[in-house]
């Protein structure tokens, strides 16, 4: 594949014969061996993937906190040393550019984790409304590898030192603790318990294979696609993009109107906001799978359509993300190759914990 990115760990992914795609100019693992035990093992135990496709970014200075205050939706003047949380930033007619967490290391200075297919047109976007007064750093001499799965506080201490795993473990979730150049934060994108690894590049080869020595499953974007979907958790530029108001991707939770003296961008656009549509969870009842673009018809007469859509491996059916018009009502159906078949209307998560919620 030509002119695609690699992440540090790409030879280990073809060493243990990974099927790898072009996901967003970067070559990547799809599977390894089945996506389905893959998507089973970080229900039910640990499994790990090579996230080195989405960018670590540093905001530093006296100025980092005001900047990120102004830069995204919701306000990191929330934060304590060691906390962590998640936003949309917008553009100014409060259309979603990217999702992201924002972790706060220490006062004036924060790591940001960006989308892989948005990066640089976020840097960009950052660079742009930068005042000035804060550093704004891309960490190339960074990757992430993610640890996923009930049993990944118990396989940790097998991959980095004793007292930093220690330190992880003891974690709640959406915190993060650093020592030297190893980052670890109590977050993850399956719906489970886990961590995400930011550490140098030239140390991740080591990490990875002793994840694989400690007999955790490596998972690629497809086992990643299917648990993020049961955990009800948007895709961007699938589930949401520029043209779409947090409150119609079930976002509206992470845009911070208070304290009201607080300008952000894309704040006077999503205050008026009145949007009409809403994102909705579909359950098939029947035989088939749901994928993106599909449409929907409800018996009031609403439509809608599919934005993520395929197999739960969990629940042993078909789910989906539907954006549908706000006055959405009563029974629906689901046209797959031409014919209509009923579905049920959920809300997301479809599966937490490793159990269904719906």
């Amino acid at each position: 594949m030509p002119h695609l990115h690699k992440t540090v760990l790409h030879s280990l992914h073809a060493e243990s014969g990974a099927r790898l795609i072009d996901f967003g100019g970067w070559e990547m693992p799809v599977q390894y061996r089945s996506q389905v035990e893959e998507h089973h093992a970080v229900r039910r135990a640990v499994g790990m993937f090579d996230v080195g496709h989405m960018r670590a970014v540093d905001i530093s200075g006296d100025g980092a906190e005001a900047f990120l205050r102004y830069l995204l939706a919701n306000d990191v003047a929330k934060l304590e040393d060691g906390r962590a949380l998640y936003s949309c930033m917008l553009n100014a007619r409060g259309g979603i550019k990217d999702d992201l967490i924002v972790y706060r290391c220490a006062a004036g200075r924060y790591r940001m984790v960006l989308n892989a297919a948005t990066a640089m047109a976020d840097i960009d976007w950052m660079l742009e409304h930068s005042t000035g007064n804060c550093r704004i750093d891309l960490r190339n001499d960074r990757t992430i590898v993610a640890l996923q799965g009930p049993k990944a506080a118990e396989v940790l201490p097998q991959l980095v030192d004793k007292a930093v795993a220690a330190s992880a473990t003891a974690l709640k979730p959406f915190r993060c603790t650093e020592s030297g150049d190893l980052f670890i934060g109590r977050t993850g994108y399956t719906g489970e318990d886990g961590f995400e690894i930011v550490l140098p590049r030239d140390d991740a080869p080591a990490l990875w294979r002793a994840a694989l020595d400690a007999g955790v499953e490596p998972c690629g974007l497809g086992a990643r696609d299917t648990l993020r979907l049961e955990a009800g958790m948007n895709l961007y530029g699938q589930d949401m993009d520029e043209n779409t108001f947090p409150g119609e991707a079930n976002l509206s939770w992470t845009v911070a109107l208070e304290p009201t003296d607080r300008d952000f961008i894309g704040r006077e656009a999503v205050a008026k906001a009145q949007p009409q549509r809403r994102l909705v969870g579909l359950v098939l009842e029947g035989r088939g799978v749901m994928r993106s673009h599909m449409a929907i018809r409800f018996a009031n007469g609403a439509t809608g359509e599919t934005t993520s859509g395929s197999h739960s491996p969990t629940m042993g059916t078909s789910i989906a993300l539907a954006r549908v018009e706000s006055h959405a009502e009563g029974e629906a159906e689901v046209c797959i190759r031409n014919r209509w078949m009923p579905v049920r209307i959920v809300k997301p998560p479809f599966v937490r914990n490793g159990e269904p919620r719906v």
